[in-house]
């Protein structure tokens, strides 16, 4: 049930907050656009498999029963929202801000903003939607033969407190973006040479082994594909395993990385920063989430507008984590004031 964001054009993206309201007054309304999203052909009940027109229970907005068995479904089941006891509207609001807001929002904010008595509601909330950002039939990157691929790894993380000199808990993320060249020079074209990011893809990762590295690479990127990294050895067989690859030593040389690895290294930047802005901590149990949420900003920066009924759409067709594997062995946080 993934969207095509381009093509959906019956569900309208709220521009503003009075339209947002306007669009959304009242939970039967939050819930009609949901069942729109979720069946753009019109309802099939999982149930007998008839194509009808549901009937809809006023007193029970978030169930749809069946003409034909009569049995009900509930618009939630099978999405991140399933089983909760959350309003819908909480919900709408949570994925208007997360898509309107540039930067993002983080869970103490959420709360304020909607008034939320406790902290774990609003962090759960966000999660789950994070939890949906990420396609199930996602598509790897590098397809076009104009375009090449800058894959990279760094570290994530600060200085651990109280370990001893030198100890650290940071985490390893991987990195594999496109990069675009600009047809015409014009006012978007803020880089002398025309390059942009494409397409992006990060992905925690145990080490900076070839296994791992390697392995990130063969599930982000598709084969025959052009990519350039530095010369870590975790990238050297990288050919054999059917691509076209490029090793750059940079040995700490900034006009290399700036010629030939620019943008991946502009990805991490970003990414730090905004981690350390935003957030403030993050844990590594939960690290991949938030890479996730990244992801799926950076990758629909162009249509801004777009990025709610992506949202809800993609959100329709995962299953979120459980209260339980939310906390289960929650970490310390990651990241800190002093070095991201």
């Amino acid at each position: 049930m993934a969207i095509d964001v381009l093509e959906r054009g019956d569900l309208p993206f709220p521009g503003s907050l009075p339209e947002f309201q306007r669009l959304f007054p009242d939970e039967a309304a939050c819930a009609t656009y949901l069942e729109r999203a979720r069946w753009s052909d019109g309802f099939i009940c999982p149930h007998c498999g008839v194509a009808d027109e549901p009937r809809h229970i006023s007193t029970r907005p978030r169930v749809l029963r069946c003409r034909d068995c009569r049995r009900d479904t509930s618009i939630t089941a099978g999405t991140v929202m399933e089983r909760t006891h959350t309003p819908l509207s909480t919900w709408f609001w949570a994925a208007y801000l997360v898509a309107s807001q540039t930067p993002g929002m983080s869970a103490v904010q959420f709360q304020r903003q909607l008034g939320l008595s406790r902290y774990e509601t609003a962090f759960q909330i966000l999660h789950k939607l994070r939890a949906g950002m990420v396609r199930p039939d996602q598509d790897r990157i590098g397809c076009k033969s104009e375009e090449h691929v800058e894959a990279d790894e760094t570290y994530i993380g600060g200085r651990t407190r109280g370990k001893g000199r030198g100890v650290h808990d940071m985490v390893l993320v991987a990195g594999a973006v496109e990069v675009r060249q600009r047809k015409q020079q014009g006012s978007r074209n803020k880089r002398r040479t025309g390059r942009y990011a494409g397409r992006l893809r990060l992905a925690v990762v145990p080490d900076r082994s070839a296994r791992s590295l390697g392995g990130f690479i063969e599930r982000t990127v598709a084969p025959g594909a052009t990519i350039i990294t530095d010369d870590w050895s975790g990238y050297a067989k990288l050919a054999e395993r059917g691509y076209r690859h490029t090793a750059v030593a940079e040995r700490g040389d900034t006009q290399v990385t700036e010629t030939f690895l620019p943008i991946i290294h502009l990805v991490f930047s970003n990414l730090k920063t905004w981690l350390r802005g935003t957030h403030h901590g993050v844990s590594p149990q939960h690290l991949q989430a938030y890479l996730n949420e990244f992801t799926f900003r950076f990758n629909r920066r162009f249509y801004p507008f777009n990025t709610f009924r992506s949202l809800l759409g993609i959100a329709g067709d995962v299953t979120a984590p459980t209260y339980a594997e939310f906390y289960t062995n929650k970490s310390q946080p990651t990241t800190s004031s002093r070095r991201v």
